[in-house]
């Protein structure tokens, strides 16, 4: 866990400065890739799925190390050869777990948090999930356990592989002459995240885009068909733990439903969307019919909610950044709380900027749960070490926060101007 956070610790501003970036050239050709509450959202859905590798919150079922000792067949010298046969098993595994993200209704549930904006841009790359409680991955590593690659080949590699996803989410850079034919590029992407008919469900490639040329998923870029972003049911939400958990919801609200016990049982394993007849005609979803004319999801927040906002992210950030560089003090007990205190800030400043009636009492459950840990710690997680006035002023914040996010509500968030 210690290693993993270190590399955030670079990797992190390293993409925030790209998204940055990104917004800048943006603005400099009059174009919009980033709407405020998107980009938190997008930022918060990170910070997630950041806290929940660090915690370790995933079971594996069988452990990749697990296949290199029973089915190596080949033993190779390990040179740069190894880390590329290694590279390419890990891209064509991820081909595959993509594909099957996409294909088989509940491990959509997995996925739909990255699909879940309708916006394209480097920020929208961080929508990652905490909802793969399982991992199944390793079984699609057969192949490079089979050519003796070894396990800690492949922990370097995986990081790079994924951190090499980033820059391709971006709809500023146009296609790439040749590298199109072997490489995925923004183009491409661009056409994967899209809902229109003819590139719903296309360009599952990783890092090369011959997997998709190779088994029938690849579709190009149009010039008369521009994309448009999203997901057919749209997740109307800032908050990502609720996307994370929306698909799988909605999955046990109909499998409890049905009356057909068949259903009950084939529901997981249909193709994503599939529901059971007699719940569609009594429980209706409404999903987007005509992609070039629905309404993006907006909540229309003044610009001093949407600067709070912004605010409560920058502090949550700031906190996670202290707790996964000091995540080797603590015990068990502390990195669970001081984790979940994380998850409990971004459910709560993203509820208030879906206008929620429960966003009062999530910023309670916060505020409270922050000044018990104070109380009980007499200070916070060692951070009273560098400064006994920083205690005090984390219990300020808090009850300073409280205050502001109950004068929001019952604003309804519309003081001031509306934010662009």
């Amino acid at each position: 866990m210690e290693a993993y956070a270190q590399v955030l610790n670079y990797a992190i501003p390293f993409f925030v400065i790209l998204i940055l970036i990104e917004s800048l050239v943006a603005r400099q050709r009059g174009m919009v890739v980033n709407r405020g509450a998107d980009t938190i959202s997008s930022l918060s859905s990170g910070i997630t799925n950041t806290i929940k590798d660090v915690l370790g919150l995933t079971v594996v079922i069988v452990s990749y190390s697990f296949f290199v000792q029973y089915l190596a067949i080949f033993e190779v010298e390990e040179t740069w050869l190894l880390y590329v046969i290694g590279f390419i098993a890990l891209d064509f595994a991820g081909y595959w777990m993509h594909r099957w993200n996409h294909t088989i209704n509940f491990l959509w549930n997995r996925h739909i948090i990255h699909h879940s904006s309708e916006e394209f841009n480097l920020a929208c790359a961080l929508r990652q999930s905490i909802s793969t409680i399982f991992s199944f991955f390793n079984i699609l590593l057969i192949p490079a356990a089979i050519f003796g690659v070894p396990t800690h080949v492949i922990a370097i590699i995986a990081p790079l592989h994924l951190f090499a996803q980033f820059w391709y989410h971006t709809r500023l850079i146009g296609k790439m002459s040749f590298l199109e034919y072997f490489l995925v590029t923004p183009s491409h992407h661009r056409v994967h995240h899209a809902m229109n008919e003819q590139y719903l469900d296309k360009n599952y490639g990783q890092i090369f885009i011959v997997w998709d040329r190779l088994f029938g998923t690849f579709q190009a870029e149009l010039e008369d068909v521009p994309a448009v972003y999203g997901v057919k049911r749209p997740v109307k939400t800032w908050n990502p733990i609720i996307i994370n958990w929306q698909h799988m919801g909605l999955m046990l609200m109909d499998a409890w439903r049905t009356k057909n016990w068949w259903d009950k049982a084939r529901i997981w394993f249909m193709p994503t969307g599939w529901r059971p007849a007699d719940v569609i005609d009594q429980y209706p979803v409404k999903a987007v019919e005509d992609v070039y004319n629905f309404d993006k999801y907006e909540t229309q927040l003044a610009k001093p909610l949407l600067a709070w906002s912004w605010f409560q992210l920058v502090v949550t950030i700031t906190l996670m950044f202290h707790f996964t560089n000091h995540i080797a003090d603590y015990s068990f007990t502390q990195i669970l709380l001081y984790g979940g205190f994380l998850f409990v800030c971004i459910f709560s400043f993203t509820t208030l900027m879906d206008k929620s009636k429960y966003s009062l009492w999530a910023e309670g459950v916060k505020v409270g749960l922050g000044l018990g840990i104070l109380w009980w710690q007499s200070g916070w997680f060692g951070l009273e070490t560098f400064s006994v006035a920083l205690t005090f002023v984390l219990a300020g914040y808090f009850i300073a926060s409280l205050g502001i996010v109950g004068y929001f509500t019952r604003s309804g968030g519309e003081v001031g101007r509306v934010a662009g």
